[in-house]
This record gives C-alpha cells, sequence and structure tokens, in this order.
C-alpha cells in the first residue's frame, strides 16, 4: 500500500485548503481511510475517518462542521477539504488506511497500519 498526500500550504485564517491522498498498492474496497494530523511539539491525533466501500464518515469534534472527508473511488483518492482555518490548525496532516473490520471508526494512530508522507499546513492569524 503507497499513499501520496498532497494539497497543504500557507493560509490566512479563516481561509481554505483542499488535501488529498492517492491510494494504490491494493483494492481499497475492504479498507478504512483516515487523516492525521501533528502539530509541532504534540502527538498525532485523528482528524477523519471514511470507509472506501460506503462513505461513512467520522469526524473529531475539534474539526466537525469546518473539515469534510471524501472520496473518489475511480482515481483511488480520499479528500480532506479543510473551510474556516483557525491557526490552532496548523500541523502536518497524514493520510493513512487500515484494513476494515467490524468497528469503525477507529481513531487511535495504532490502528493504522499504513501510512502517508504528510503534507503542511500552516494558517497565519
Amino acid at each position: 500500500v503507497q499513499l501520496q498526500a498532497s494539497g497543504g500550504g500557507l493560509v490566512q485564517a479563516g481561509g481554505s485548503l483542499r488535501l488529498s491522498c492517492a491510494a494504490s498498492g491494493r483494492t481499497f474496497s475492504n479498507y478504512d481511510m483516515g487523516w492525521f494530523r501533528q502539530a509541532p511539539g504534540k502527538e498525532r491525533e485523528f482528524v477523519a475517518a471514511i470507509t472506501w466501500n460506503t462513505g461513512l464518515t467520522y469526524y473529531a469534534d475539534s474539526v466537525k462542521g469546518r473539515f469534510t472527508i471524501s472520496k473518489d473511488n475511480a482515481k483511488n483518492t480520499i479528500f480532506l477539504q479543510l473551510n474556516n482555518l483557525t491557526p490552532e490548525d496548523t500541523a502536518v496532516y497524514y493520510c493513512a488506511a487500515r484494513i476494515r473490520t467490524w468497528d469503525f471508526p477507529r481513531v487511535e494512530v495504532t490502528s493504522y497500519g499504513y501510512w502517508g508522507q504528510g503534507t503542511q499546513v500552516t494558517v497565519s492569524s
């Protein structure tokens, strides 16, 4: 499994970005996909997740209503739309994948076995 994240950048508070994660190497219909982020000096934290087959989604409370996770099956790509950004959203954002089990969502870093390289999001005040 290979995951390639992109789309990060520098944006002013209140602005928007769209992150992409291109997945390859497997058929992903039985995978869950997630976005995590890690700010300087902090632990990596869960942001959002989506099931590849049904499109069921789940969000961390801190981003609910501002971020949207979605997928494009034909392109094997998931997206994270980031709206109304604040400086507290500044972090490296990572996409991740896990083989689907009976429980969704899983928010622990250790539940995901495959990771992309991360893309930096910086929000200025």
